[in-house]
């Protein structure tokens, strides 16, 4: 993009009172941002408010800081293979936001860049996986298990960044990008929600270099963005919008995630959802979902076969399914192997296990620690345990 077609945008995208809606209508009526910026006060109010028409008159004061910042990070090492900023009007925008009811006018993106240009456009075959920031065990061992399986199958898959579920769903489609069955095009995508040169949660950070390495990072916002929260409820509509459907593993009733699911239905496009305990409040959301239409999937093969994926099929990943890399199971008949027929399906206190097992409460906890490094007993909030690995 030209240096002064660039700052054209930049300044549409800053004006203060123009939102994407009014920029929109502008575009319609005069062509390219160079072109709005050239008309007067009379021919703008055919479009947009008197206000709005002399907020355009004027330069932003921002714009001249962030066009440099813009540049600057266009023009690091190795960026022409990696960072672009897309237009609505570029080839390599999302023909997937182009149909959503708020599209950005300004897309920054970083990462494998070669992958969209090679396959001529954003891949098609993606899925949304979503979830809460405080999820359980099981339901991170969930997200990560699903993620790895549908990558494998073949689709790319689209979260948040955030800390849990998000964070769970990139890393398990991470987990074979090295590998030489690497499926081809983009393992994940990220939408996040500060400016693209920002990382959040700071957690995060080795996660987001990895996803640019065999993903796409993408930004609606201008660089230097701080994570600012009406933004990340904003981000929703483009992580539903970038896919074919919507996995929720675990959300509370009051969510991002089941704020996602409702964009993806507005979309047009499938909800799916991981039933979980009926103790556990991060369940509450997947199963008022499967109330209200979601698809209820077990395995990732049931989320293919809802697709009519022509694709590989999925590993089966059941729900509670041993991990990703389980560790070796107990011997049957082995204490351990009655402590985890006890513990069931449910989060359950130290109180009653103590009841269902007989064991003194030092013996307990030293056999919990046990399983625990194990990675077959998850440690909940509240001082509860889950089972991991159901037989």
């Amino acid at each position: 993009m030209a240096p002064d077609e660039l700052a054209a945008w930049l300044r549409l995208v800053l004006t203060p009172g123009i939102g994407n809606d009014a920029a929109r209508r502008l575009l319609v009526a005069f062509g390219l941002p160079q072109a709005v910026f050239a008309q007067g006060a009379a021919a703008l109010q055919q479009v947009v408010g008197p206000a709005q028409a002399s907020a355009l008159r004027t330069e932003p004061s921002n714009l001249a800081a962030q066009f440099q910042a813009t540049q600057d990070w266009l023009a690091a090492p190795d960026a022409a293979a990696t960072r672009r900023v897309v237009t609505l009007g570029d080839p390599l925008y999302p023909a997937g936001l182009l149909a959503i009811e708020d599209p950005p006018l300004l897309l920054y993106l970083q990462g494998r860049i070669d992958c969209l240009e090679a396959a001529g456009g954003w891949p098609r075959q993606a899925l949304a996986m979503v979830g809460s920031r405080n999820p359980t065990p099981q339901g991170l061992q969930n997200a990560r298990q699903f993620a790895r399986a549908l990558r494998a199958a073949g689709l790319s898959i689209v979260s948040g960044l955030a800390l849990g579920i998000d964070g769970a769903a990139h890393e398990g489609a991470l987990l074979d990008a090295d590998a030489p069955q690497a499926g081809p095009g983009l393992a994940t995508l990220a939408v996040i929600g500060t400016g693209i040169d920002r990382v959040y949660p700071r957690q995060h950070r080795e996660l987001a270099h990895r996803i640019a390495a065999h993903g796409m990072l993408v930004s609606e916002y201008p660089l230097g963005t701080p994570p600012l929260p009406p933004n990340f409820p904003r981000r929703n509509r483009l992580i539903a919008g970038l896919s074919l459907g919507t996995l929720v593993v675990e959300a509370a009733l009051q969510s991002g995630s089941l704020i996602t699911a409702r964009l993806a239905v507005e979309q047009g496009k499938e909800v799916f959802a991981i039933p979980g305990s009926i103790h556990s409040p991060q369940s509450r959301g997947p199963h008022a979902l499967i109330r209200q239409g979601a698809k209820l999937v077990e395995t990732a093969q049931d989320v293919l076969e809802e697709l009519h994926w022509p694709g590989p099929a999925a590993a089966a990943v059941p729900v509670g399914g041993a991990a990703a890399d389980p560790s070796p199971a107990p011997a049957p008949g082995s204490d351990a192997d009655a402590l985890l027929r006890a513990l069931g399906g449910d989060p359950i206190g130290l109180d009653a296990l103590q009841a269902r097992t007989g064991l003194d409460t030092a013996t307990l906890q030293a056999r919990l620690l046990e399983l625990e490094l194990a990675g077959q007993v998850g440690r909940l909030p509240g001082g509860l345990f889950q089972r991991l690995a159901l037989g």
